[in-house]
């Protein structure tokens, strides 16, 4: 009587274990880009929040907030201090930590608002996105995003 044995073989094992790593490296590659657009996409969408808040701040001050000078947006407890009381933007909203999202041209910050022009016509928003055609330093100013 012949007794046989089921089971695996090691290098069977070891080629399935194989194979898991590889896919599990893969799904992880993914994941990390996804996040990095995922950051991106909420990034351009507080700036064009933050610019809807100060269109409509200056269209009743007839300026934009600010003293010509740089401000960390986060620093910001939004902008409300107006005449009627109005509340443009309760809460600045912060840039998703990492900042720079492994972009070399930009330094890790938060969104910065610059008011410019003659009396506060204008401003500039800076920040940085992470991935993609546009990796690197960003701007808005009313005319648009760039």
């Amino acid at each position: 009587m012949k007794k046989s044995k089921k089971g695996f073989t090691l290098i069977e094992l070891l080629v399935v274990i194989a194979i898991i790593g590889l896919l599990a490296t893969l799904s992880v590659v993914a994941l990390n880009s996804a996040r990095v657009k995922a950051r991106d996409a909420r990034r351009v969408s507080d700036i064009k929040q933050i610019q809807t808040a100060l269109e409509m701040y200056f269209n009743e001050k007839n300026a934009y907030p600010g003293t010509g000078i740089n401000t960390t947006l986060s620093d910001v407890n939004g902008f409300s201090a107006t005449a009627s009381g109005t509340v443009y933007l309760g809460k600045v909203p912060s840039n998703p930590t990492p900042r720079a999202d492994g972009a070399t041209a930009c330094p890790d910050t938060d969104y910065v608002y610059t008011q410019a022009g003659s009396g506060g016509s204008s401003y500039t928003l800076s920040y940085c996105l992470g991935s993609g055609a546009n990796a690197g330093k960003a701007t808005a100013t009313p005319s648009g995003i760039r």
